[in-house]
């Protein structure tokens, strides 16, 4: 899959003449491609038309106009675009109610979560095949844990075939906090199989 490059992103004044029918489209790919696992975990599987979307949002909101400082954006988040045989989904924990709560209650129900980053997320293809996540370094430490996280998938040639073939999947968080699962739906397998028929062919 193709990384973003700088002639694609818009000025803000193109884009704000752009952004609500931007911003429907997204929203409405996302549906597909939005997976809860559990009350407090949802994964958002991520490709160039949803990155490329976090890039302007964040221009348009920090008023970006330096080309040094948009490359840097760039950079980062194409992170985010998947390789040859790879995932990739932003996992968010959500806490109900947040709003209600003190920071303290907040930070305490999030480091519920320590050590997810390092064990406990799979993705489950057919009978038993299992891709484990690789979290990006420096979203969490031993005494907080963020609440954002970006994780990728490498997943082989087999699971592929079995993706390609129909057969069911599943997200898997086994922690000792938090044990879910969230079988995909045929929309979202639709979704990464074509994301990674897409990594494939630009590799």
């Amino acid at each position: 899959m193709q990384k973003i490059q700088p002639a694609e992103i818009k000025n803000l004044v193109e884009y704000e003449k752009e952004r609500d029918a931007t911003r429907a489209a997204v929203i409405a790919l996302k549906k597909n491609r939005r997976v809860s696992v559990g009350p407090n975990l949802t994964f958002l599987f991520e490709n160039r038309a949803t990155v490329l979307f976090q890039i302007q949002e964040m221009i348009r909101t920090e008023r970006i106009v330096d080309d040094a400082k948009i490359q840097d954006e760039i950079d980062s988040y194409n992170a985010l675009i998947p390789e040859a045989g790879e995932l990739s989904a932003t996992l968010f924990i959500e806490i109900p109610d947040l709003h209600l709560m003190s920071y303290e209650k907040v930070r305490e129900a999030v480091n519920r979560f320590q050590g997810l980053d390092r064990q406990g997320v799979s993705l489950r293809i057919g009978d038993g095949l299992t891709v484990p996540a690789r979290f990006e370094d420096g979203h969490s430490k031993e005494e907080k844990m963020a609440a954002v996280h970006y994780v990728l998938f490498n997943v082989p040639a087999a699971a592929v075939a079995l993706l390609e073939s129909g057969a069911p999947a599943s997200l898997v968080v086994d922690h000792p906090n938090y044990k879910a699962e969230a079988a995909l739906l045929t929309a979202v397998r639709a979704e990464i199989v074509e994301d990674l028929a897409l990594s494939s062919a630009s590799a």
